[in-house]
């Protein structure tokens, strides 16, 4: 079994408009349309059998409706092998009423994003977001380092994250971007051997880039396979979740490329499914 913890949908109603302006922002080509029809055929050619989507709440105004479409989507495409996290910002007022009600809808965690929300994972009211949600057991996934959209812009450092895995050590927290998109150095210095859980989301080649110039070759940098290999052993396989970041990254180039680079078959176990399957409680 293969599950994809790093992946995105749109309603198919907004789709259409959300994904080119996305594309557009960060240069890259998307590689699906952002709807669930078209993750599921991605899913079938790459042999993933389970994708978890991860909902962005860039307002405060979006946390219900989000974890509603969730709840919903859970419901309709569940026995498909889609799994929807719930979603929260930093600025919801009443976010342990919410977080309780994502608990008791049976969603497994949810998804932030602090550079999207403007505010340091590790501010306050981020912190007693997390503390909550480590109360009730719920998995936090949240992007970590720079942001390809928003270049030199870090609401989620190595160094945040430390501070809030000392404060808050039984939180189920994971770090997309292998612990922090361009920041990895630091991420292998501060997080390896601390608890964390680090996806190996839009993190190595290839990155299918836009045909307008912005991107030279070379660029965005990303690790070396090497480099993604000795973070994977900095970590352990044991700590790390293969995530994809679809519709942004490949998800059949991805499994291809980190089931070739040399782990055991139990490592590989763990890094493709059990360690997603044990946090979220999926079944195996």
């Amino acid at each position: 079994m293969v599950i994809d913890i790093h992946t995105h949908t749109f309603p198919d109603r907004i789709a259409h408009n959300a994904i080119p302006a996305l594309a557009e922002s960060a240069h890259i080509e998307p590689q699906t349309d952002g709807t669930c029809k078209d993750l599921l055929r991605s899913m079938k050619e790459a042999g993933v059998d389970c994708s978890v989507i991860l909902p962005v709440a860039t307002k405060a105004s979006q946390v219900e409706r989000i974890n509603d479409t969730s709840i919903e989507m859970n419901r309709i495409y569940g026995k498909d092998g889609l799994l929807y996290l719930g979603g929260m910002h930093p600025l919801y007022e009443d976010y342990e009423k919410e977080l309780h009600r994502i608990k008791e809808a049976g969603l497994k965690g949810i998804k932030i994003h602090p550079v999207y929300q403007g505010k340091d994972i590790d501010s306050e009211k981020f912190m007693d977001i997390l503390k909550c949600c480590a109360e009730l057991g719920l998995v936090v996934v949240t992007h970590s380092g720079d942001d390809i959209g928003f270049p030199g812009t870090v609401h989620c450092s190595p160094a945040m994250c430390r501070h809030v895995i000392d404060e808050i050590p039984d939180l189920r927290l994971v770090l997309a971007h292998m612990g922090g998109w361009q920041n990895w150095k630091e991420a292998a210095l501060l997080l390896a051997g601390y608890g964390v859980y680090i996806d190996t989301a839009f993190s190595i080649q290839p990155v299918h880039r836009l045909d307008d110039g912005v991107w030279k070759d070379g660029e965005p940098e990303m690790l070396t396979l090497d480099e993604f290999r000795e973070m994977i052993r900095l970590f352990t396989p044991e700590r790390v979740i293969f995530g994809t970041d679809c519709p942004w990254a490949n998800q059949k180039e991805y499994l291809q490329m980190i089931s070739s680079l040399g782990f055991s078959e139990k490592e590989l176990e763990r890094i493709l499914c059990k360690n997603a399957a044990e946090l979220l409680d999926i079944p195996v």
